[in-house]
């Protein structure tokens, strides 16, 4: 099979109108406004230009167009008006509704749905192989039931003027569009389940590691968040190290980890993963799954919220959604309200504060709040170690380093045959320390 392009490979320069349609029958967190403006973000992100909006409530979808057949004359109006080349819709579209306004809007101008925007802007962002897997089968996933429109024009060829396939004696023949697209058909399936096998090892590997920590006991602390609140920034803070930091939706996407030490603290990892965003799309949910059960296995949470976001709250509660999905409501998480910097004095609105009462304010480019957010993460941590003395023998120095890698040795007292080390151990690491402890 010729290797087709999943998703466009390039939108930049290129001119789109949005369409948004508030479902009744559905709850949104966002309303119809806000949607759209947060699909004009993820346009622009994809390096396209915004030149027009039409907005529809509705019962249920247009069976076959998705939106009414007034909003469709309109639709077409506005893309004569506006030279547009994209067709941007804020909802998953079926093959079938996709397929019918193909064929209403001709071939100069691209039908595209949120989810197809999106999995086009995780392409350009994921630098990894395991990235580029994840995005891969996600768009493969995404375009299987999607390929009709693909050989069209040769259907047209093989069936004559009518557009339909020829006949004899009422038995049908394929013509070579069908023929093209059942070997693609079989050709993306194979692909996909190969996809499926490599980050299955990707899965394995990632829990060879899972467990390794675990019987070491190395904290981690999973920063979690709607996308572009400022997780990098507060990475960069706390790690003290250079990460790419981006004003613009789902700038890094693959996690990034780092080993934090603090003076007087034991050291943790800590991690950065992809922002969730509303409308995920569930098959990113399921090929990102690898990089999602690196916050199942967190010890900790850290939920950053865009305090200066006028659907702040609204986002927040996206996120805690997704966590309930992906089954991590048992974690204990700190909620941070980023970006204070940028507020009147720092002052929290009414809105915020009654909805966050607990939440810590703080701010990743100055600096503000981070001090009680380090405490408060060290305490959430020490409470799951013991206070421990112990007198460790010079010729055992594998637990010694084990001490001072995964504790926080307070004082040590080195003698002629062993040093008597007394600190704090997490409480799994502590038990390989129980024959040595002092009275």
């Amino acid at each position: 099979m010729t290797k087709m392009a999943l998703i466009p490979t390039s939108m930049s320069t290129q001119r789109a109108l949005l369409v948004g349609v508030e479902l009744r029958s559905i709850s949104s967190m966002l309303t119809i406004h806000d949607s759209l403006n947060e699909l004009e973000q993820l346009a622009n992100t994809g390096g396209m230009s915004v030149v027009g909006r039409i907005c529809q409530k509705l019962s249920v979808p247009n069976t076959a167009t998705y939106i009414g057949t007034g909003k469709i004359v309109e639709l077409i109006d506005l893309i004569e008006t506006t030279a547009a080349d994209i067709v941007l819709f804020d909802s998953e579209l079926s093959p079938r509704h996709q397929r019918e306004l193909e064929r209403i809007v001709g071939d100069n101008t691209q039908i595209l749905d949120r989810t197809a925007l999106i999995l086009y802007i995780f392409a350009n962002n994921a630098n990894t192989r395991e990235g580029g897997l994840q995005v891969e089968l996600a768009q493969y996933e995404y375009r299987l039931p999607r390929l009709t429109r693909q050989w069209k024009h040769l259907a047209r060829q093989a069936g004559g003027a009518s557009g339909r396939t020829g006949s004899i004696g009422g038995v049908g023949l394929r013509g070579p569009g069908e023929k093209q697209l059942e070997v693609d058909r079989r050709e993306i399936t194979r692909r996909i389940t190969k996809l499926k096998k490599e980050l299955q090892k990707v899965r394995t590997h990632r829990s060879h590691h899972r467990k390794r920590r675990q019987n070491s006991k190395v904290s981690v602390v999973a920063m979690v968040g709607y996308t572009n609140t400022g997780k990098s920034t507060l990475l960069s803070r706390l790690s003290d190290t250079d990460i790419l930091i981006a004003n613009r939706l789902f700038a890094t996407l693959d996690p990034t980890t780092r080993r934090i030490t603090w003076p007087g603290g034991r050291s943790f990892l800590l991690t950065d993963t992809v922002g969730f965003i509303q409308k995920l799309p569930s098959t990113v949910i399921a090929a990102f799954r690898a990089t999602l059960e690196e916050i199942v296995e967190a010890d900790l949470l850290l939920h950053v919220i865009d305090v200066t976001h006028k659907c702040c709250v609204e986002q927040a509660h996206v996120v805690t959604k997704t966590l309930d999905d992906i089954g991590v409501s048992n974690i204990p998480i700190i909620t941070v309200l980023n970006k204070t910097d940028l507020l009147i004095d720092i002052k929290l609105p009414d809105k915020i504060y009654n909805s966050f009462p607990d939440a810590l304010p703080i701010s990743g480019i100055s600096g503000y709040g981070i001090p009680k957010l380090v405490a408060s993460i060290q305490k959430y941590l020490k409470a799951s170690t013991v206070e421990m003395t112990v007198s460790l023998p010079y010729r055992n120095g594998d637990l010694i380093s084990v001490f001072h890698k995964y504790g926080i040795a307070v004082n040590a007292t080195p003698g002629e045959e062993s040093v008597k080390l007394s600190g704090e151990l997490p409480v799994s690491v502590a038990q390989r320390f129980r024959k040595y402890r002092c009275q």
